[in-house]
């Protein structure tokens, strides 16, 4: 069975095709370079980005496949949460193609794929816990099969991944900021600067991530030459802060499963933000006290990619949920808390 995926729920326009032996024959992600002069991602600039790029890397996607497009058996787009002129785009493109292939078309939920993404290369236990980290998101979800999702806890104002942006660019720094301040941060020191720590004393399981921007803007604001030492210092103090947080979470989490008579063996961290190592080792360290696996997804399935929306595609369709040429687009699209 050959699956044809889009993804273009924000600022990457992908298209891979995959079969459900997990062979991928051909995985296009192409980032809009458009817009790192914004320092972040303008939506009517992202939507004719995906418009302009989509059909060619659709072409060169069955070119690199050697198929045409009839060979095609499943037809599946991000449908939601994301920017709404990306997911139109995306998703009327995609179901186009069904209809003129006569296949079936399956809406997948971006934060779902997401999710799913660490089933592609680890034997996965259920339940199992899963932070969520990207530019758009922060969550923690107790997943408990296919299908059946608990959301334990989520961002309140800034995602962990829009925080590295804000922070980058406050140091006048590139965008995306995650990369920029991860390389950065290694020469600088963890603790120059005594960065606050939203919701400290919070019982919830929920994050904050804007005050620490705010500080940061503060400190930014009082110094009058940014050298690459303060650069330094202040991303590698932003990121240990960012770090510390997780953790503090994650063994919250445990916690609180556990007096819900709940045992987990596994922790699978999603989303394009699992890709910074610090964050990484920081909570493997803190899993391998407390006997937990960590997953990472295949690293070209970590940040927005069609992959990960063909993957699981083809789990839904293991769990027979198919074809919706008639799914609305839904910018807010969430999964059952």
């Amino acid at each position: 069975m050959l699956v044809f995926a889009v993804e273009t729920s924000c600022d990457e326009t992908s298209v891979c095709i995959l079969n459900d032996s997990k062979k991928i024959l051909s995985h296009i992600i192409y980032s809009q370079e458009e817009h790192k002069k914004f320092g972040g991602v303008i939506p009517e600039i992202a939507s004719r980005a995906h418009l302009q790029i989509l059909q060619k890397i659709t072409i060169r996607a069955l070119n690199e496949a050697k198929i045409s497009i009839n060979n095609i058996d499943i037809f599946c787009s991000t449908c939601g949460p994301g920017l709404i002129g990306g997911l139109l785009v995306g998703s009327i493109f995609t179901k186009a193609l069904a209809i003129g292939a006569k296949k079936p078309f399956v809406p997948i939920n971006h934060l779902e794929a997401h999710l799913l993404s660490s089933t592609f290369n680890n034997k996965v236990n259920h339940p199992h816990v899963s932070f969520l980290l990207t530019g758009g998101h922060t969550q923690i979800y107790l997943i408990k099969k296919l299908e059946n999702y608990k959301l334990l806890g989520e961002t309140l104002d800034d995602a962990i991944g829009e925080a590295f942006d804000k922070v980058s660019k406050l140091l006048g720094m590139g965008y995306p900021g995650g990369p920029e301040i991860e390389n950065i941060a290694k020469k600088g020191d963890l603790k120059a600067f005594d960065l606050p720590h939203p919701l400290k004393n919070s019982k919830e399981l929920d994050f904050s991530f804007s005050g620490i921007k705010t500080a940061i803007s503060l400190i930014v604001k009082n110094k009058k030459i940014m050298d690459n030492k303060f650069k330094s210092n202040v991303s590698a103090s932003f990121q240990n802060t960012v770090s510390e947080i997780l953790v503090k979470k994650f063994n919250m989490t445990l916690k609180h499963i556990k007096n819900h008579n709940i045992n987990i063996t596994q922790l699978s961290l999603v989303g394009g933000v699992a890709a910074n190592k610090f964050i990484y080792n920081k909570l493997e360290k803190e899993c391998l006290k407390n006997n937990i696996e960590i997953m990472l997804p295949p690293k070209n399935m970590l940040s927005d990619n069609a992959a990960m929306i063909g993957w699981a595609c083809i789990k839904k369709l293991y769990n027979n949920n198919i074809n919706d040429l008639y799914f609305k687009e839904n910018p807010r699209l969430t999964l059952e808390r």
